[in-house]
């Protein structure tokens, strides 16, 4: 069960953040904060504590908490991310998670590794992390070794089309998976139920359990019926000017 979460406040800034999708526009800011309060209370009716980092404007895309750490049920490990503009916010979400970590249980990806937070899927104890532009071949045997030290386990996925892992694949327990694109027919996800995501809809593989309830994009009614008659109680929240930014739902929060 997740006890807490950790987001940032979107900053002014976000208008510039990283794309792949320029066609969508640039993130309208104001919508963007009220649909991060909408968030925000989301996790809340998940019965966790969300503790709220204010914005960065220097970072614009740090309201995306979720790639400058990798918080486990036994330690933090603090990535080193692969986005260039995106580097220094590594150094600032470690306060927060001091917060919560004692200094021995608080580890670190160093370069020439590079890792982010997306590319890194939970499955009970063990890990699944993506081989992309961002998470290099370094970064994932530093993160294994890490794991291991700490009693999990960690395998590479190779990635080939999509930005993060994350971006096309998540766990929703219970033996579930939602897959899209590229992780439909991956042996890796093999063993798993897999609920298909038709490719119209790919943007809403990127769903969060929590605590039994599952958040999802709303916008994407396919979706939205099959984690449905998948057996969960369902929560919609709007991330259209995050998916500007590449951006989904898990990308928002560290969860723990």
């Amino acid at each position: 069960m997740f006890k807490n979460c950790i987001v940032r406040r979107p900053c002014k800034a976000m208008v510039e953040g990283i794309t792949s999708a320029p066609e969508l526009g640039k993130p309208n800011y104001e919508l963007a904060l009220k649909q991060h309060d909408t968030y925000i209370e989301a996790l809340k009716q998940c019965g966790v504590q969300v503790t709220v980092l204010d914005a960065l404007e220097q970072y614009p895309d740090s309201c995306f908490v979720e790639d400058p750490a990798v918080i486990t049920s036994k330690c933090a490990i603090i990535t080193n991310p692969g986005a260039g503009s995106r580097n220094g916010e590594k150094a600032e979400i470690l306060s927060a998670v001091k917060k919560f970590f004692r200094d021995d249980q608080i580890e670190y990806i160093t370069a020439p590794g590079t890792l982010e937070g997306g590319d890194v899927m939970m499955v009970g104890d063990h890990f699944y992390v993506g081989r992309s532009a961002r998470t290099n071949e370094e970064g994932i045997r530093q993160f294994i070794e890490i794991l291991e030290k700490h009693g999990l386990t960690g395998s590479e996925v190779p990635l080939e089309k999509v930005l993060h892992l994350k971006t096309g694949v998540n766990y929703i327990e219970n033996n579930n998976m939602l897959v899209s694109g590229e992780f439909i027919h991956k042996p890796e996800f093999e063993k798993y139920n897999k609920i298909i995501i038709p490719e119209d809809e790919a943007y809403a593989a990127n769903c969060i359990w929590m605590n039994g309830k599952v958040i999802v994009p709303e916008g994407y009614p396919t979706v939205e019926k099959a984690v449905k008659d998948a057996g969960y109680e369902i929560i919609l929240v709007d991330t259209s000017e995050y998916r500007k930014l590449d951006g989904g739902l898990s990308c928002l929060s560290l969860r723990f």
